[in-house]
């Protein structure tokens, strides 16, 4: 009896041992922290790292990157100075069977509202240039003048282009543009000077009387004019009529066509921003969908983008790394480097475009004890580099992260949780499998031992 007694004693001891590393060998996975890293790259870009889904029965976290660009594009937007010849060139009757004049300002009336119709940020002001009657007055400021100040009334622009008399003798361009920049707001937006004309420039401002004509000096300061202006507006030239080119021009050594090249360039290589050079039927399409075109707010993209996102050692040594999916833009590592970093690549990002890229880490079920009871970052740090949409090159870092912790608990795992959230998220720590197989072993040993002898000793009584 007393040795059945030691045998019942014993499996008594081993089953409260096992109780006892069970009830300290348990650990919780949870989510601590699910806090969002947001990058600012411009004032129309921004990058996003966050936990966007989480599965605490399967130990794993399920991280996105996003970088999105909010430019808006195909929107006219800012303040449009129609610059209009008004020679009395503009009378004459064209191939097409009407008066040149009626093309060149009937296109400006139609992109006037076109422009308008499109979009609510968009303002027009026009102004009219040849040369002033009064001869006393040619080659100063008032051969041009002021039709309209800006506006976005489209009966008043509309009008103000059909009053236009076209009586001007000959051609200052150089006094238009000058005017022209006078009626700009001080506003900071896109501002643009179109020039619809038919004249090659003969007069300009400040020469006098003996150095106007189809000359070096009116060929360099109108010239002059139009390089100084494209630092800080917008410069669009169409220019038609000229059915003369190859002629030399009156008092001239140069013809037509060679000033032409010398004042405005080519439409390849303009002096200043686009310059068109057309036909007379060519002006309603070129004014209503070239120049249309120019007006409109250009797609910005930022470009060489390279995404670096860095993991801490102990992420690396106790999660596994998996992709949800493919990026849905760009390339990107296939796992994680030697730098315990993924690197993600994008050529570009245009207007109105976003890309993003998901990854999941997954505890492992050998994970170490070193991170039981410790807040963990899943990340540590995002590094951008980027070229922005002047073309400059630009980095953002952060190192704003998710977290996570393995908490000890020190409740036995058959003991019901107060906390109906926690259900699901208790695991056995790494090795607890292997002791409890080695505990039943033992039991079942020490059961059978006590079993036998507890026969022989009834055997032996008998």
């Amino acid at each position: 009896m007393k040795k059945l007694f030691l045998a019942i004693s014993l499996i008594t001891l081993i089953v409260m041992t096992a109780s006892v590393v069970f009830a300290a060998t348990t650990d919780k996975f949870e989510v601590v922290d699910d806090q969002v890293c947001t990058i600012k790259i411009n004032d129309y870009c921004d990058f996003e790292k966050k936990m966007i889904s989480y599965d605490l029965e399967k130990r794993q976290v399920t991280i996105q990157l996003k970088i999105t660009n909010n430019s808006i594009v195909d929107k006219p937007n800012g303040e449009v100075m129609l610059v209009l010849d008004d020679s009395n060139s503009m009378n004459e009757q064209t191939s097409t069977g009407k008066q040149r004049g009626e093309l060149v300002f009937g296109a400006a009336k139609a992109l006037v509202t076109k422009l308008l119709s499109n979009s609510d940020n968009v303002k027009i002001g026009i102004v009219k240039f040849s040369t002033n009657p009064d001869l006393d007055l040619e080659g100063t400021i008032q051969d041009a003048s002021l039709v309209s100040e800006l506006t976005n009334n489209e009966s008043d622009l509309l009008s103000a282009i059909d009053n236009i008399e076209k009586i001007g003798i000959r051609t200052d361009l150089d006094s238009g543009l000058t005017l022209a920049t006078n009626y700009f707001s001080n506003e900071n937006t896109n501002k643009y000077i179109v020039v619809l004309t038919d004249g090659v420039p003969n007069v300009a401002l400040d020469l006098g009387k003996t150095n106007q004509g189809y000359k070096d000096s009116v060929i360099n300061k109108t010239k002059s004019t139009l390089q100084s202006l494209a630092e800080n507006y917008n410069i669009i030239t169409m220019l038609t009529g000229i059915s003369n080119a190859d002629s030399e021009a009156t008092g001239s050594t140069y013809t037509y066509g060679q000033i032409i090249e010398k004042v405005f360039g080519t439409a390849d290589n303009p002096t200043a921003g686009k310059f068109y050079y057309i036909s007379d039927s060519q002006i309603e399409n070129t004014v209503n969908n070239d120049i249309y075109s120019d007006l409109l707010s250009k797609p910005q993209a930022i470009t060489d983008i390279k995404i670096n996102d860095y993991f801490p050692q102990e992420i690396v040594d106790n999660f596994d790394f998996a992709y949800v999916s493919e990026p849905t833009k760009g390339t990107i590592s296939q796992s994680i480097d030697s730098e315990n970093k993924i690197v993600w690549s994008l050529d570009n990002l245009g207007s109105g475009e976003t890309a993003t890229v998901q990854y999941t880490l997954t505890l492992k079920d050998n994970y170490s004890s070193d991170i039981v009871n410790r807040v963990l970052d899943t990340n540590e740090k995002i590094d951008i580099t980027y070229k922005d949409f002047d073309g400059t090159n630009k980095n953002k870092t952060s190192d704003d992260t998710p977290k996570v912790k393995i908490t000890q608990i020190k409740t036995p795992d058959n003991t019901p949780s107060n906390d109906p959230t926690t259900s699901n998220t208790i695991l056995p720590k790494a090795g607890s499998t292997t002791i409890m197989t080695i505990i039943l072993i033992l039991t079942c040993a020490a059961g059978i031992s006590g079993i036998k002898m507890f026969k022989l000793n009834n055997i032996i009584h008998k």
